[in-house]
């Protein structure tokens, strides 16, 4: 995988993103380069955009080409939860581990893998890396995720997302002992400038996030919320719970290093509701724990 840093200079000033790759880059066609940009290869200032983005001076476009092979979603048989399913929309219960959709070392047992081999009609708009996937969750965060069956659907959830109709509720197992009944968190997002693999609180590059939280149970040494998203930044909990000091427990990047064995974050998409693309009927569904996340909560109510 190759990978390219350019620092927008006055001559590209106001162009589209991928009319001056295509100048920056020649060995690419435009039409590869939409692809890339469609999939997340390409960042404007370390973040994800569209290849019809205007780029300014001095913005950072890095992308990470990847190797010359065929990028192709091949459907894979999978054991999927499935919570709901229509004409339209498919929602499910994603499994702690699962990846969402291919990508940069994920291109297989991915979330998008089995839908298509379940359904083998997503909608188009994402590309094919990520067909029907309308928003994500991260591979250690367990589930509901509502994913579009055709385009209008997927606009219909877009624009649910947009203008935050889309309810979005999660069960969040945090370090420390949360005194406060109700909360929410106004801080923006962006790109952790000391590891790319990060995000982080800053004024810099960022996009505004909101979290809303509720105390539900206190325990010895840490607390369950639940946490509402009013925008759907890249790990906006994580990293919101880590700036207030009250990281997830078993968060990797995020949280303590003495944290107890939980298999992983103490995430899960516990509710989300929406409209229907298509009878307008308001939607709600449900997902229980994982097992391994019940257990842990049921020991810390015993004590252990």
């Amino acid at each position: 995988m190759e990978n390219l840093e350019y620092i927008v200079t006055q001559e590209y000033a106001g162009d589209r993103l991928d009319k001056m790759l295509v100048k920056v880059c020649p060995e690419f066609s435009r039409t590869r380069i939409q692809h890339f940009v469609d999939n997340g290869f390409v960042l404007i200032n370390d973040l994800e955009t569209k290849s019809s983005a205007k780029v300014k001076v001095n913005d950072v476009v890095s992308a990470e080409w990847p190797d010359d092979v065929e990028l192709e979603v091949l459907p894979q048989e999978m054991d999927l939860d499935i919570l709901y399913e229509d004409h339209d929309v498919i929602v499910v219960n994603k499994p702690k581990g699962m990846v969402v959709h291919p990508g940069a070392g994920n291109m297989d047992k991915t979330l998008v893998n089995g839908l298509l081999f379940h359904c083998k009609d997503l909608s188009g708009i994402n590309g094919v890396m990520r067909p029907g996937i309308v928003h994500r969750i991260d591979k250690d965060t367990s589930g509901c995720l509502v994913v579009a069956k055709n385009d209008n659907a997927h606009q219909s959830l877009s624009a649910q997302l947009q203008d935050k109709t889309m309810n979005r509720t999660y069960l969040a197992l945090v370090h420390g002992i949360m005194e406060h009944e109700y909360g929410t968190i106004e801080a923006p997002i962006g790109r952790d400038k000391n590891d790319r693999q990060k995000m982080a609180v800053t004024s810099t590059n960022s996009k505004e996030a909101l979290t809303r939280f509720t105390t539900l149970e206190r325990f010895k040494e840490c607390t369950l919320l639940e946490c509402r998203l009013e925008t759907g930044r890249t790990h906006q909990i994580r990293v919101h719970m880590q700036y207030i000091g009250f990281p997830i427990v078993g968060d990797p990047k995020y949280s303590l290093k003495n944290t107890p064995d939980t298999q992983g974050q103490c995430l899960h998409a516990s509710e989300i509701r929406f409209i229907h693309p298509s009878t307008k009927e308001a939607m709600h569904f449900s997902a229980p724990l994982p097992k391994v996340y019940s257990d842990f909560l049921d020991d810390l109510r015993q004590g252990r």
